[in-house]
């Protein structure tokens, strides 16, 4: 059996001007209906004019108490008695939850309906209105990183621990590593994409070979045979690093160059090694299971975790900080995309539909089943006063036209009654 509960809506000072708007409309219409009563028993028996004024009266009385009689029958029972079909708020509260429910099903949340009301809002384009005013904009910007500092402040070492050892870990033990390996290095290989690094490297390579002459001739010094001359050592060693610097400079000047096509040769081999060759494919998951077992996988994780994890808390409390700046800088530039872009806007505002249809497809059953058990829970005594709160005052005006068009209809069946007869 369902448990009934009080309305938990507090008393607030609109329900206080409610309360004394409906005290008024009630005094009103009890006011109107004791001058019928007195307009009556004062013309009763008199004839002319004043038979027309006490058939009015007698008419608007009748009028009055049976549209009073319907407007508290929905609430209570009139005068405490128990007559059939009164207090139809109490009594019938689950149906008319129930009717509820199915009318805003019915006639709100349906996807013609919804997309009409997302189409007609022009969310995009308000979004874009108000993310143009910079201090909005700052706004947004403020909290996304105070959200994002709380949450980074939330992750702890075992926490990043658990996800590499019981997520990443398993994850990368599953997955074969050298198809995925042959596969982006021919991807690279075919693009060119190594080009860039190894330019790279060359150009960096090259330079600190000519800044650190005396540290190429101590490493080659080093190897040096033992029983060799120191002057005939320093003259070779010279003439290493002189030749190196030009071979290195040779290889940076020549995208041609012999030693470029060896690497690329060497690469293009790598790679199909790696997607068709067994023993190569043998080797790289061995060398992963090593390193997947190796103890300072986690220790490293953590670590780079929480130098990422440093770096975007001092950014992200500086308000001018780079990720604060940079976030406030793409905020504004899509503003101005949404301001601009028609198109832009079209795809948002569909997407927003989307949304919601898919939203109300899946959920829409249970968000209007909420109304229903909602006012399953209500006392409906309760429920029936604080409805009356809100409505009683408009339906106090069904008893003042009750009693107007009563009285204007008895006087119209009176004057019939003197024609006829």
């Amino acid at each position: 059996m369902t448990a009934t509960i009080s309305m938990t809506t507090p008393d607030t000072g609109s329900d206080d001007a409610r309360r004394r708007g409906l005290r008024r409309m009630r005094s009103l219409a009890v006011s109107l209906l004791v001058f019928a009563a007195v307009v009556y028993v004062a013309t009763l028996g008199l004839e002319g004019f004043w038979g027309f004024v006490n058939a009015g009266a007698e008419a608007s009385m009748v009028g009055a108490i049976a549209d009073w009689f319907a407007v508290t029958a929905l609430f209570k029972h009139p005068l405490g008695l128990p007559i059939p079909h009164t207090a139809l708020i109490p009594r019938r509260k689950d149906e008319l939850g129930r009717g509820l429910e199915e009318f805003v099903g019915d006639n709100f949340l349906q996807e013609d309906i919804i997309r009409d009301r997302i189409a007609a809002a022009t969310i995009s384009r308000r979004v874009g209105r108000w993310l143009s005013d910079p201090d909005h904009a700052r706004r947004v910007v403020d909290e996304a990183a105070d959200v994002a500092a709380i949450g980074l402040g939330k992750v702890r070492d075992e926490h990043i621990a658990d996800l590499v050892t019981e997520a990443l870990v398993p994850r990368f033990r599953e997955e074969p590593i050298a198809p995925l390996l042959g596969t982006l290095l021919t991807e690279v290989v075919r693009d060119d994409l190594h080009h860039g690094l190894v330019d790279l490297a060359l150009e960096e390579l090259h330079e600190w070979l000519e800044r650190n002459p005396e540290t190429v001739s101590e490493i080659l010094g080093e190897r040096a045979p033992w029983w060799a001359p120191p002057r005939l050592n320093e003259a070779v060693t010279a003439r290493i690093h002189v030749e190196l610097v030009r071979w290195v400079g040779d290889i940076r000047d020549d995208p041609r160059h012999h030693a470029r096509q060896a690497l690329d040769s060497m690469l293009s081999q790598l790679a199909t090694d790696l997607l068709e060759d067994p023993d190569t494919q043998a080797r790289t998951e061995r060398l992963k299971e090593r390193l997947l077992d190796h103890p300072q996988v986690i220790a490293s994780s953590i670590s780079l975790w929480n130098a990422l994890r440093r770096a975007l808390l001092t950014s992200l409390t500086d308000p001018e900080g780079a990720v604060r700046k940079r976030l406030l800088t793409e905020l504004s530039r899509f503003a101005e995309r949404l301001e601009a872009e028609e198109e832009l806007r079209f795809r948002l505002d569909g997407l927003a539909a989307d949304v919601a249809v898919f939203a109300v497809e899946r959920y829409g059953t249970e968000l209007t089943a909420v109304i229903t058990h909602t006012i399953e829970r209500w006392d409906g005594k309760e429920a029936a006063r604080r409805i009356e709160l809100h409505v009683g005052r408009d339906l106090q005006f069904i008893r003042i036209n009750g009693t107007i068009v009563g009285g204007l209809v008895g006087v119209v069946i009176h004057a019939v009654s003197v024609l006829i007869y």
